[in-house]
């Protein structure tokens, strides 16, 4: 009885020590805290020579991913709504608008190390699609004569990396950094109908702490 209540135990630890974390066929699901920073920059606004701005925000963070091989996955990153402020300092206007945008991205990936490893590096390329939504100006921009913001959607290349610690057979935690190319253009008018538009490279990090689930 003992020797087979010993055997047991040594099956059982060479079963447990060779769990696969990711491997071909799992799903991973991760959510987390995400917060986009905006590596931004414009074109010269109203004739003056002072630039849009777009500051930083902090989401829920979610990604979906499929392991097509032990190394090769395919993932899409969402998020809750990211809001913008839109500063200038033109005249010391400083917050003259804001915007929402939810910004998709499409990922294949390549894990390193064996799938039983605990740690579990990758890096990504692919494409994200951002749509802006919700633009308009404040107080301040109307004060200045600006009406009718427009942001045109974005479409541009984004490359990831990150790493998975395995917690146990299904749970793991996560962290990430992505960058994207996110470029648009903000189209607006002054009140005597005047159109301007302007050239805005938005081009973030994102950066993500999360929890994650395979199954």
């Amino acid at each position: 009885m003992k020797k087979t209540l010993c055997g047991l135990a040594v099956l059982s630890a060479l079963a447990s020590a060779n769990v696969l974390a990711h491997q071909e066929g799992d799903f991973i699901v991760r959510a987390g805290l995400a917060a986009v920073v905006p590596n931004d920059s414009s074109d010269k606004i109203l004739g003056s020579d002072e630039e849009l701005k777009v500051n930083s925000n902090t989401q829920l963070g979610l990604t979906l991913g499929y392991m097509i091989t032990n190394n090769i996955s395919f993932e899409v990153l969402a998020a809750s709504p990211f809001s913008h402020d839109i500063s200038t300092d033109l005249g010391g206007l400083g917050k003259i608008g804001e915007t929402k945008h939810l910004p998709p991205t499409f990922m294949l990936q390549y894990y390193f190390a064996e799938p039983q490893s605990d740690f579990r590096p990758y890096v990504g390329a692919g494409i994200n699609y951002t749509m802006f939504f919700d633009e308009k100006f404040n107080s301040t921009g109307e004060s200045a004569n600006l009406r009718d913001l427009k942001l045109d959607d974005s479409w541009g290349l984004a490359a990831n990396l990150g790493v998975d610690y395995k917690i146990n057979d299904n749970w793991f935690l996560n962290a990430s950094a992505w960058y994207a190319n996110i470029e648009t253009t903000a189209k607006y008018k002054d009140t005597s109908g005047n159109s301007y538009s302007t050239d805005v490279k938005i081009n973030p990090w994102v950066f993500m702490i999360a929890g994650g689930y395979k199954f």
